[in-house]
């Protein structure tokens, strides 16, 4: 392995740039308020088992709400990558389903991959609220 080794000053050189570069990235990034942590529902009956090997901690997952789903009028579909993976579950719904039919944005991303036979515990993720950088809760 080939290791360079540069003057002090190089390095505080480069640490500045990097970290210069890394600002505008960082002042992107948003906060968030945690609306709510859940187990997904219906995962074995949806492209969850197929896709389990490529799902990571940190994932981001889309919210679909589904008014006209004949099972629940609170539904809210959740997709990982385009594919259909489950659903928030019933019993924890209604206040996504408000949100969203409120036009507030919201985001969820995988918190929790558990090889289980249990399917209610293979897949935990959390809803998020958005913050913009000046505070205020995206719309």
């Amino acid at each position: 392995m080939l290791r360079v080794r540069l003057h002090p000053l190089r390095r505080l050189g480069w640490l500045i740039l990097v970290w210069g570069w890394a600002q505008p990235l960082h002042a992107q990034i948003a906060a968030h308020i945690l609306l709510q942590d859940s187990p997904l529902a219906g995962f074995q009956y949806h492209a969850g088992k197929k896709l389990w090997p490529q799902m990571q901690v940190g994932d981001a997952l889309t919210l679909i709400r589904e008014p006209d789903n004949v099972h629940d009028a609170k539904a809210v579909r959740v997709e990982w990558r385009g594919h259909k993976i489950g659903y928030v579950p019933r019993r924890e719904n209604a206040d996504v389903a408000r949100f969203m039919d409120g036009g507030q944005t919201l985001a969820a991303r995988i918190n929790r991959l558990a090889e289980v036979r249990d399917p209610w515990s293979r897949v935990r993720f959390e809803i998020l609220i958005p913050v913009r950088p000046d505070g205020q809760g995206a719309p």
